[in-house]
């Protein structure tokens, strides 16, 4: 008979994802080893094999947790019913909130999802598709004209970009003193929207952007 999960069983798992996640966005997936996840988790390497096989499914949990988490809002925002221009806009609002407090499991997602096996891969890629085809259909509904053109996906590819490198260069501080991810959010809406003219500065303009970043990005996904 199988051991009973602990009334925190998920908790700690959830808790072990975000540390395996921080360790393969700063170091790499190759060069991160149990013993360093089980470290940073506080537990023993016993304790964490009972809540992940091995560290390949680790790297597949990570990745797919992060990708329901981005269809989850989809299906949040489409839930509400808005109207196709602000259906647009909150999806784009909501993702680089998301990406705010995701950055080392969209490192992952970028980088990482190579060494997952080709079942895996494609896994993940089907909900990454879902997300963009979401993107795309919403693009679509607010110019209609786009979707007999076949351009409602690749402008959909073009917003995405916008969005999927920000976290190699955006670098907010505590102190304000630099662009955080909710003043970039109405920015990024603004300028697919209305180009470089419709954006608007933030309420308090930060002293400066941080445009370096210690990793560089080695392979783009869909998202």
């Amino acid at each position: 008979m199988a051991r009973p999960r602990s009334a925190g069983y998920d908790d700690q798992r959830e808790q072990i994802l975000a540390k395996a996640a921080a360790l393969f966005a700063q170091q790499g997936y190759t060069a991160t080893s149990m013993n360093q996840v089980a470290a940073a988790c506080a537990l023993s390497k016993a304790a964490l094999y009972h809540y992940v096989r091995d560290k390949h499914a680790l790297l597949a949990l990570v990745a797919q947790a992060h990708v329901k988490r981005l269809e989850s809002v989809v299906d949040e925002v489409l839930a509400q019913g808005l109207v196709p221009q602000e259906r647009l806009r909150e999806l784009i609002v909501r993702f680089v909130r998301e990406y705010a407090n995701a950055q080392n499991e969209h490192r992952v997602l970028t980088e990482d999802v190579k060494f997952l096996d080709a079942q895996e891969r494609e896994q993940v890629l089907a909900i990454e598709r879902r997300v963009v085809n979401a993107f795309a259909d919403a693009v679509a509904a607010v110019r209609p004209e786009l979707k007999p053109a076949e351009l409602h996906k690749p402008l959909t590819m073009l917003l995405f970009g916008m969005i999927n490198w920000m976290f190699t260069w955006l670098k907010p501080a505590e102190d304000g003193s630099r662009l955080s991810y909710e003043q970039m959010a109405p920015m990024v809406v603004e300028l697919f929207f209305g180009g470089l003219g419709a954006v608007s500065l933030p309420a308090e303009a930060p002293v400066n952007v941080n445009s370096r970043s210690k990793r560089t990005p080695r392979k783009e996904t869909a998202l």
